[in-house]
């Protein structure tokens, strides 16, 4: 592991809208930061920017809430129409109270409201308007990272961060919701600790981490900093996707 990396959250990175490309704009934030990709960087792209790249807004006012979203809606006291838009992203409940609403993401995620989030989207014809997860956050993060390996010619790596709750402890944190060219988890089992023994159960989420540093500098409000370079990383020959972070439910305590 280094014992040294360095963190250059990206400047003046313009609002994003539909079909814009993602690689252009990371590009041109390199070149206002003075800063040349290097082999083994890892670029750190906001969840938001990525979903508002793939157009994947929603109007509520579009949105007509079933018998089911109103039930949960009066027991959550959340809007049914938002509520509708959380199942149809979901696929399973897990838990919910006034102001909660944990669920089952369609891509294993557990997390509340199926990480459907209004801040820093801008309303639209006097609308509500909310934006959902990225439709594949692996395959947006292998696309991304070919566009840029080809243009600059470096063997860089991607993670998409989002900022979720954890059942342990207070206060959200960044987690990696996609990732392509590092090894997402870390399996150390069988290394030996300071003083000979082999460790037993420690596997790191070296996503999760990466994205969790990164959301220091990208913030939660006004910041506009979504993409972070880190440098220093040294990464695994074998690569593994965000997807390997998501526990099986065999294994989830929770559920």
């Amino acid at each position: 592991m280094p014992n040294r990396l360095e963190l250059i959250a990206l400047p003046d990175i313009p609002l994003v809208h539909p079909g814009d490309d993602l690689s252009e704009l990371i590009a041109a934030g390199l070149e206002r930061a003075g800063a040349e990709l290097q082999d083994g960087d890892v670029l750190v792209v906001a969840q938001k920017i990525v979903s508002k790249s793939e157009g994947r807004f929603a109007d509520l006012d579009t949105v007509t809430p079933s018998t089911r979203a109103v039930e949960l809606a009066e027991k959550t006291d959340k809007d049914p129409r938002l509520v509708e838009l959380i199942l149809s992203e979901s696929k399973e409940v897990l838990r919910y109270r006034p102001g909660v609403l944990i669920v089952v993401h369609r891509l294993g995620f557990v997390l509340a409201n199926a990480g459907i989030d209004s801040s820093n989207v801008a309303p639209q014809n006097d609308g509500h308007r909310v934006l959902l997860l990225p439709v594949d956050p692996d395959g947006a993060c292998a696309n991304l990272r070919a566009a840029l390996q080809a243009r600059f010619g470096k063997n860089v790596a991607i993670v998409i961060s989002d900022s979720v709750g954890r059942a342990w402890r207070v206060g959200t944190v960044g987690i990696a919701l996609g990732a392509a060219g590092l090894e997402s988890v870390l399996d150390l089992r069988g290394q030996s600790d300071l003083y000979g023994r082999p460790l037993a159960v420690s596997i790191v989420g070296m996503g999760d981490e990466l994205a969790a540093a990164a959301s220091i500098l990208q913030g939660q409000g006004d910041e506009g900093l979504p993409v972070v370079l880190i440098r220093g990383l040294e990464r695994s020959a074998n690569p593994a996707n965000g997807s390997t972070l998501v526990r099986d439910k065999d294994e989830d305590l929770f559920r």
